[in-house]
């Protein structure tokens, strides 16, 4: 009996042991390896130091060009995050977006209570938005805490998209990341993530996108901002954001989306920044828009264009969009170029016969996990789909998947974007994404 006795203190002695190993990790979950080095043990106590948690809502961004920070107030997350957004909202009484009335003089004639019928109608939807928005705000929040010169992209990338499942509780279709983060650097405007073995790094005199989506039940938010350090790029992202701003109040209900286009060129065109001692006038970008949102439906088919001259097509109540503007010191105009990393299954391709057992085998899993959202090669990687460029190019060649290569603007200019998810909700338009930052 002593023996045993002996031997459950020493057994309970490793237990703690582990346990007191398992909670030294970093910021990212990767445990710390023990190490006598001097420089592992100091790492290894900063890392210890960065996860003291507290309830303090306020974070200064104040290193990041442009972008508010997050200010004091009343909040249910820890920092860093750890307490996913169901835990927060037990009864789903997720925060309500930035709420914008309508201009519209016929809304008018329809009475308040009439207004919040319809909006009972469209619950479950906006239910399910507010919950990924405030996960987005969460996230992007936490990814401005660690952002900064010098960091690997795919490493910013992984961080990001780690606390994006963890917040939503990511579970398959259900809920999750609705597209691969996008960290487009300078001249790349939109759809670049670092591939596996990418180790493009992050440096002070970069201009950013950092593009991210989420999603609960198909409803996808979509949301950008710029990340830039170098106050030389202020007036640039000065400029988009205002853009973005004046392209969401001029939304709603009956809105024609040329006419959302023209106020945004004529915004956009009005700033030059002077770079290198030359000055440029800000050019928006014109063939990239902003689009509407349907459920696991990125682009739902109707575009609001950044440019006056587009289609007369009215915004229609219960549509729910993404405002998004890009402004370049370059030519204005992207093209595709680079390595793909973005693929997203056809919306509208039901099947095909595929006579390759592994396209077979590949095109099963996208249809498990990513159904037609977006996806991207380094998420196929470290879900231990490793050798799929074959099987991959196979589904492309058919049809059933479309490539989503990086754009690019003239080499030496630079883009910024800013990005908002608002919907027509038939009382008034919420701007689900809005946060202290932007």
């Amino acid at each position: 009996e002593e023996q045993k006795h002996g031997d459950n203190q020493t057994q309970e002695k490793k237990k703690k042991k582990k346990k007191k190993n398992k909670k030294k990790k970093t910021a990212d979950g990767k445990e710390v390896e023990e190490d006598d080095d001097d420089e592992a043990d100091e790492e290894s106590k900063q890392e210890t130091s960065n996860q003291k948690l507290s309830y303090s809502r306020f974070q200064d961004n104040s290193r990041f060009r442009l972008l508010g920070s997050w200010a004091e107030g009343p909040t249910k997350q820890t920092n860093p995050p750890t307490i996913p957004i169901d835990k927060q909202f037990p009864k789903k009484d997720y925060p309500v977006g930035e709420i914008s009335e309508y201009f519209n003089e016929n809304r008018k004639r329809i009475s308040a209570e009439e207004l919040r019928e319809r909006d009972k109608l469209l619950e479950h939807q906006i239910q399910c938005l507010r919950k990924a928005a405030e996960c987005h705000r969460q996230v992007r929040k936490y990814a401005q805490s660690y952002i900064q010169p010098g960091m690997k992209l795919i490493d910013i990338c992984d961080r990001l998209e780690e606390m994006n499942r963890r917040l939503v509780e990511a579970n398959g279709l259900d809920a999750g990341i609705a597209f691969p983060t996008g960290c487009s650097i300078n001249h790349v405007a939109a759809h670049y993530t670092p591939n596996t073995g990418d180790n493009t790094v992050l440096n002070y005199d970069d201009v950013c996108k950092i593009d991210f989506g989420t999603q609960v039940d198909g409803r996808i938010v979509d949301c950008a901002f710029t990340v830039a350090f170098n106050p030389k790029y202020d007036k640039l992202l000065e400029a988009v954001k205002d853009s973005t701003n004046t392209g969401l109040k001029a939304a709603g209900i009956d809105v024609r989306l040329c006419d959302i286009g023209e106020a945004i060129q004529e915004v956009m065109e009005s700033y030059e920044i002077e770079l290198n001692g030359k000055t440029h006038q800000v050019k928006c970008v014109r063939n990239l828009n902003g689009h509407s949102i349907g459920p696991y439906q990125i682009h739902a088919g109707k575009t609001v264009p950044i440019v006056k001259g587009g289609p007369a097509t009215r915004m229609e109540e219960g549509e729910l969009y993404a405002i998004e503007t890009f402004g370049s010191t370059g030519k204005g105009y992207v093209f595709e170029d680079g390595e793909c990393s973005h693929y997203m299954k056809d919306f509208y391709v039901d099947s095909k016969p595929l006579r390759h057992p592994k396209a077979k085998g590949l095109l099963k899993f996208i249809d498990q996990n990513y159904g037609t959202l977006a996806f991207c090669r380094k998420w196929l990687d470290q879900a231990g789909e490793t050798h799929h460029i074959l099987a991959l190019k196979q589904l492309v060649d058919a049809g059933i998947v479309n490539t989503c290569p990086p754009l690019y603007d003239v080499t030496g200019s630079y883009v910024a974007q800013y990005e908002h998810t608002f919907l027509l909700k038939p009382s008034s338009k919420e701007i689900l994404t809005r946060g202290d930052d932007y």
